[in-house]
């Protein structure tokens, strides 16, 4: 029985091992998205401006705001459920296999990270500038377009009305997945 529990207990332990690699590389990947959307969004903007007839490079860049918000999206929410999943399903797994009381404090920091008095503060900080990188920057470049190129053809107006739709949809989805809350 000892023995069974003993290689449960390492099946367990392995898995917050993956668990956690995992939820390291979506972090990098995820961080990276914003670098690679501000870079993105400055190269398109230096080529519109650079030549009146690629203004309509500008429509370009909500496209490339709701690929990468939705990436960076995915990967966030990933990043969160593997944590939800380890602090609420993993940690009471372990509880079963072990009479030990103390394994809360074994997977402490998946609990004390969520519970400093700042952390709703930094939740909404960041997103705004999650709304910002990748709803606003979009926006920017809608209106930029909008301003800069006077006859607009009916085809160009359903892409930037089906763009602003795209935008509003992924604003509201980053809203819904920031994760505000405070403890477990």
């Amino acid at each position: 029985m000892a023995e069974k529990q003993n290689l449960i207990l390492d099946i367990y332990l392995l898995e917050y091992e993956k668990l956690k690699e995992e939820q390291a590389q979506r972090i990098g990947f995820r961080d990276n998205m914003i670098y690679v959307t501000l870079g993105v969004f400055g190269g398109i903007v230096s080529f519109a401006l650079s030549n009146k007839i690629n203004y309509y490079a500008l429509l370009v860049i909500p496209f490339v705001c709701l690929i990468l918000g939705w990436t960076y999206l995915v990967n966030d929410e990933k990043i969160s459920a593997i944590g939800r999943y380890i602090r609420l399903t993993l940690v009471e797994k372990i509880k079963q296999e072990t009479t030990s009381n103390e394994i809360e404090s074994i997977f402490g920091w998946e609990i004390v990270h969520r519970s400093d008095k700042r952390r709703r503060r930094r939740k909404i900080e960041q997103l705004i500038i999650d709304e910002i990188t990748f709803v606003f920057s979009g926006i920017c470049g809608l209106v930029a377009f909008w301003i800069l190129v006077q006859q607009h053809h009916w085809a160009i107006i359903f892409l930037c009305v089906m763009e602003m739709v795209l935008l509003i949809i992924l604003g509201i989805e980053i809203f819904i997945y920031a994760d505000l809350a405070k403890g477990k």
